[in-house]
């Protein structure tokens, strides 16, 4: 499989609502980026809307969209979470998670009606959101002497790299990362950077004194 240097996601939260023989259908459509932060969504958006009938949902995460889920919350099995996560597919979009809120309006929609509802409520929510393209990082974590911080710090703002994270407590650390279709050559001169040689004799492999770097992950 083709290595991902890129993703399409959502800039912030987007809403839409569709209506439908007295039902209401909300949808509400969110950047998210782990099951922890959708479950967290998920029970927000129930204390919200108690009395609302259905909270049916798809999510689709990770940079290669590998990770998903529909649920259908008590509607017919099919007609609500895979109309759903049909949109999120058809737009091309991850790390996302998309909720329809329905208040039942008193007439039964049937299977098809349904299924035309969620979707629409979905894909009327996508057509108002702001989609952004993003750039897969990868992410390292360097673990260092206080001696080494002053030049090690240097290097890495030199180097190009986002600084992500950092501690300079007991033991000193900082996360960074770069795009990932230069990560490997930009770390590994980094590197030798530090290390005081040159890129062709360093060998990330080798013990380095006083220092190391860790891979973290890429996404």
């Amino acid at each position: 499989m083709k290595e991902k240097h890129e993703y399409y996601t959502l800039e912030k939260t987007a809403t839409a609502i569709v209506r439908d023989r007295g039902s209401r259908f909300l949808g509400f459509a969110l950047p998210v980026s782990s099951k922890s932060e959708f479950e967290e969504h998920l029970t927000q958006f129930r204390k919200e809307h108690p009395k609302a009938n259905h909270h049916c949902y798809a999510y689709r995460l990770g940079t290669s969209g590998s990770e998903y889920r529909a649920n259908d919350d008590g509607e017919p099995s099919g007609t609500a979470g895979k109309p759903i996560l049909g949109q999120i597919d058809s737009f091309q979009v991850t790390n996302i998670l998309i909720i329809v809120v329905r208040y039942f309006g008193g007439t039964k929609l049937g299977t098809s009606g349904l299924i035309q509802a969620y979707r629409e409520t979905a894909r009327l929510t996508l057509e108002n959101a702001d989609i952004v393209k993003k750039e897969v990082r990868s992410y390292y974590r360097i673990s260092f002497g206080y001696e080494k911080m002053g030049p090690i710090m240097s290097y890495i703002k030199k180097s190009g790299a986002q600084i992500e994270d950092q501690s300079f407590e007991e033991e000193p650390w900082v996360e960074f990362s770069f795009p990932i279709k230069s990560a490997e050559k930009s770390n590994h001169d980094l590197g030798a950077r530090i290390s005081g040689v040159i890129p062709e004799i360093f060998d990330p492999e080798e013990h380095q004194d006083g220092w190391s770097i860790q891979f973290l992950e890429s996404q």
